[in-house]
């Protein structure tokens, strides 16, 4: 069964991992799901993408992406129903500008707030000081349209939204007593939406010879 279908390594809390199962569920792309646990990683994974990060998706022609936005963007561009890239205000370059923008920058900080004892030296107060700045500037965007780039969905709020939502997580108090009333609205429809209840399903650990998992199911 599963040599018909794409396999994704993924793990389930990774905001990378999240998005790219995102746009699996979104755009009904079918594949073979591979729980990972990331203090353990299969050989079967590593051999195929040494670097060890989820996502990685193996197509059925064997094609190896281990990029979550390349994840995004394969699924998206065989089946959008939801329009995810075709925005209402804005492009997909525009998108991607930003989507990166939160990938390196503010991932540095989150990085460092959320997990201070990783990082030598890190100041956890200041990285998050210096992350709120991005989330300010996503309020103001936020004012005068329900989503990044219009009224409707699209590929950067569903790219960026699992990192959002980690770093309200590290201190949930602090996140909602801050003047972003705009961003905690989008964040919350976002979280008490159908399709994070079904992109954040647990799953058991894979390990070579299990039934194959599909998903989404």
């Amino acid at each position: 069964m599963s040599a018909t279908y794409p396999i994704l390594y993924s793990f389930r809390r990774c905001p990378f991992a999240m998005r790219a199962r995102l746009a699996l569920i979104i755009s009904n792309r079918v594949c073979e799901l591979r729980e990972v646990v990331l203090r353990d990683k299969p050989q079967e994974m590593l051999d195929v993408s040494p670097k060890g990060t989820v996502p990685v998706l193996i197509d059925i022609d064997g094609r190896v992406l281990d990029e979550s936005i390349d994840i995004m963007l394969w699924a998206l561009t065989q089946h959008d129903p939801e329009k995810w890239l075709i925005p209402e205000q804005g492009s997909v370059a525009e998108m991607l500008e930003l989507i990166a923008e939160f990938d390196d920058r503010f991932k540095y900080h989150l990085d460092r707030y959320k997990y201070p004892d990783r990082y030598e030296g890190s100041d956890p107060e200041a990285h998050r000081i210096e992350g709120a700045l991005y989330l300010e500037k996503l309020n103001v965007n936020l004012s005068t349209k329900k989503y990044l780039f219009g009224n409707r969905v699209a590929l950067a709020d569903m790219a960026i939204s699992p990192f959002i939502r980690q770093f309200a997580h590290t201190d949930l108090d602090w996140f909602n007593a801050q003047p972003w009333s705009q961003l905690q609205a989008w964040l919350s429809e976002f979280i008490d939406s159908e399709i994070y209840t079904q992109v954040m399903k647990k799953y058991p650990k894979w390990e070579s010879g299990n039934t194959a998992v599909m998903f989404p199911d």
